[in-house]
């Protein structure tokens, strides 16, 4: 009998865990966008919300009732449709929520980041070098909020797991820029922001 019941609570919480949420102002969407090898090289370097791989976010915000995400993505910070962005992917997005004593500031951030609107995108994964890439974006938001770091950098890795060489793919998109591979240097992603303590993973997008 415990382990029926058990089985129907497990299979309530799946369900409704997996229905759409309401989005508010300030939610932060993670999802696996479809950008081919270099987005496997992300999900294979980086480790999201319960294992699941994010290659890509973006930062809810609500005008007159039509919802846009602020991202980093293509050619520059620009603001998206929520449909143009669930297209990135096929599987479902996460929706995380900053726990309630962090969310005072998130005018703040909105602010910061649609004055970004236009700025390049940063196809060098390089911290503070005047553009930006998808998790730096929200990265700089909330430390310009805050006036401190909120969510963290830690050094970045574009060698394959258990190994010493670096993915062909990063290999072959650096040589292209005529740069060296920033390994080590200091950045942050999709997936570590997932698994910050400020935020809560409160259901998903389809």
């Amino acid at each position: 009998m415990k382990n029926k019941l058990l089985l129907v609570f497990l299979m309530v919480y799946a369900i409704a865990f997996s229905q759409n949420v309401a989005l508010k102002t300030g939610d932060i969407i993670f999802q696996s966008m479809n950008c081919g090898p270099l987005c496997d090289a992300i999900n294979q370097v980086t480790e999201g919300y319960k294992g699941n791989d994010f290659s890509h976010l973006g930062l809810v915000y609500i005008q007159n009732d039509s919802i846009y995400i602020i991202e980093a993505a293509g050619n520059a910070v620009q603001l998206t449709s929520l449909e143009k962005f669930k297209s990135y992917t096929n599987e479902a997005m996460f929706v995380g929520r900053l726990k309630a004593k962090f969310r005072k500031h998130i005018p703040d951030a909105i602010a910061f980041s649609l004055k970004q609107i236009g700025i390049p995108y940063d196809e060098a994964y390089l911290y503070n070098n005047g553009s930006y890439y998808c998790s730096e974006l929200i990265y700089d938001a909330f430390l310009d909020a805050y006036n401190k770091p909120f969510f963290e950098l830690q050094p970045m890795t574009f060698k394959a797991p258990n190994s010493n060489e670096y993915f062909e793919v990063w290999q072959e998109y650096y040589a292209k820029l005529n740069i060296k591979i920033p390994e080590g240097e200091l950045g942050c992603n999709p997936g570590g922001i997932s698994l910050s303590k400020k935020l809560r993973i409160i259901g998903t997008l389809n």
